[in-house]
This record gives C-alpha cells, sequence and structure tokens, in this order.
C-alpha cells in the first residue's frame, strides 16, 4: 500500500502527486481540489466553527484550494496549509500569490513524520482527505492533539473502512487500482484513538450514502462529457487507469466498506477537567 506519511522520509521516494495528477483531479473535482465534493462539502464538514480571529493548520493541503477557500470565506486570522509533496505546495504557493492571499495564507513543505510546529500553535486543524495517508492513526491524533490549543478544534473528513482488519478482496481490488498510500481505519478506531490522545466531544458523521451517488456521477462525467478534455490535458492513459479505479471505488462503497467520514473533536481546556 505504499509509504506512511508518518513514518521517516526516504530520499528515494518520488512524489506520488505529481503535476500530471493534480492536473487529473483538478480536472475532475475543480481547480485546487484533489478530494470531491468542492466548496460545498468544505461548509458542511466546516458546519457551525468559529473561525474569527483564529490561527489554522490545513493538514494535507495538497495544491491549496482549500486553504484559499477557508481564508477568503472565513474572518480567520491566519491558515498555514501543510503536506509533505514539494509538487503541491509549490502548486498551493501559486495559488495563494494569485489570489492575493499571501498575508493571510503561507504553505509549509515538511517530512513525514511528527508535526513541524509547536506546541499549543493552532486553534483549529482542519483536514479533508489526507489523514488516510497515516495508517498510524495514534500517533497521528496525539500529534494534532498537542500543536491544538486547549479549547481547539479538529475539523476533517477523510476516507474510513467498515471494519479493521484484513480488507475484502474487492477492496484490495480498488487499493491496487488507486496505487496511494492508503491506510485506512474504521470508525471505531478513529473514535478510540482521538479519544485516548485526550479529546473530547468526538464526533463521526458517515458519508457514505452521499459519496456512492457522487462518485458515479464523476465516473459518468470521466467516461463522457469531460473524456475528451482530460486526455487531452493528461493522457489517454492515465485517464483509463482512473475509469478502472472510480469502477473498484464503487464496488466498496456499494458494499459498504469504504466509508468517507466527516470528523469533529475538541482539545480539553483546564478547566474542563476540574
Amino acid at each position: 500500500m505504499g509509504r506512511d506519511k508518518f513514518q521517516q522520509p526516504s530520499p528515494s521516494i518520488e512524489p506520488e502527486y505529481d503535476d500530471t495528477h493534480i492536473r487529473f483531479l483538478e480536472a475532475l473535482w475543480g481547480d485546487g481540489y484533489l478530494s470531491p465534493g468542492g466548496p460545498d462539502e468544505v461548509r458542511r464538514i466546516v458546519g457551525n466553527v468559529d473561525f474569527s480571529a483564529k490561527r489554522v493548520l490545513d493538514i494535507g493541503c495538497g495544491s491549496g484550494g482549500i486553504t484559499v477557500f477557508l481564508a477568503g470565506e472565513f474572518p480567520l486570522e491566519h491558515i498555514t496549509g501543510f503536506d509533505v509533496e514539494e509538487p503541491v505546495v509549490e502548486a498551493a504557493r501559486r495559488r495563494a500569490r494569485a489570489a492575493n492571499r499571501d498575508e493571510r495564507v503561507e504553505f509549509v513543505k515538511g517530512q513525514p513524520g511528527g508535526l513541524p510546529f509547536p506546541d499549543s500553535s493552532f486553534d483549529i486543524v482542519f483536514s479533508k482527505d489526507a489523514l488516510i495517508h497515516v495508517s498510524d492513526k495514534e500517533s497521528l491524533f496525539r500529534e494534532v492533539f498537542r500543536i491544538l490549543k486547549p479549547g481547539g478544534s479538529l475539523v476533517a473528513s477523510d476516507w474510513l473502512t467498515s471494519h479493521d482488519g484484513p480488507p475484502s478482496q474487492a477492496m484490495e481490488q480498488y487499493l491496487k487500482a488507486e496505487g496511494l498510500s492508503f491506510g485506512m481505519a474504521s470508525a471505531d478506531r478513529y473514535e478510540t484513538a482521538l479519544q485516548d490522545a485526550g479529546f473530547d466531544e468526538v464526533i463521526l458523521v458517515d458519508r457514505n450514502p452521499w459519496y456512492r451517488v457522487e462518485a458515479r456521477k464523476e465516473l459518468e462525467r470521466l467516461e463522457g462529457p469531460l473524456f475528451d478534455q482530460i486526455v487531452a490535458e493528461v493522457g489517454l492513459e492515465l485517464v483509463e487507469k482512473n475509469i478502472r479505479t472510480w469502477t473498484e471505488m464503487i464496488k466498496v462503497l456499494d458494499s459498504g466498506e469504504h466509508r468517507p467520514t466527516h470528523l469533529r473533536a475538541r482539545r480539553p481546556t483546564a478547566e474542563d477537567r476540574l
């Protein structure tokens, strides 16, 4: 299943999201978006969270579309986008400059491993469908807890499975078709890992019913009206590869083994513990 982005770096590893892969995903999901749903899904993830004058971290920011969107949509003080792959971070920096968001937005390219930020650095940690690349959920959520200020919130979505342990044959076929470093886990494991890290007010919202419908629309667009456009952009081989990937993904969405999920958790304050 590839590398775990929470392990120590290896200089021989090539980026999974190169410029061609970025162009494909953005053609399908929208400029700056490397996961589904666009701005509307980001708004659903965020819900009623108050961003006023907050310092925010976007983990797995990709090419920066969501980071820049959050900076424009909410009255936050500052947002830092973090990723471990150079091509997406460079694309994100270009996007922030083009949007004139440089004063409130920055992008940090780090190494796989612990998050390179001091304790209690952020009011909100956001992530959209990027934590899947970290198989060690326990260490990840301890790090998120560490860098959040007391009273701060984790607001995220991710791709989960219905169970831990060996995947089904259908899931194995999907993961092989995807070819990315996915470290998927169940909702039970996420909830336990968050609580063991010290979080309270842990909430998980299953989004499988939504994405079952959405993924079919994406495949229809990929095979139909977008086919020629994306082939011209990234080549026939990559488009055909992703048609196979979406076909396999829909099978595990339909079976319920693939479960996109919204996550919410809070770091308690000292007063909460009294």
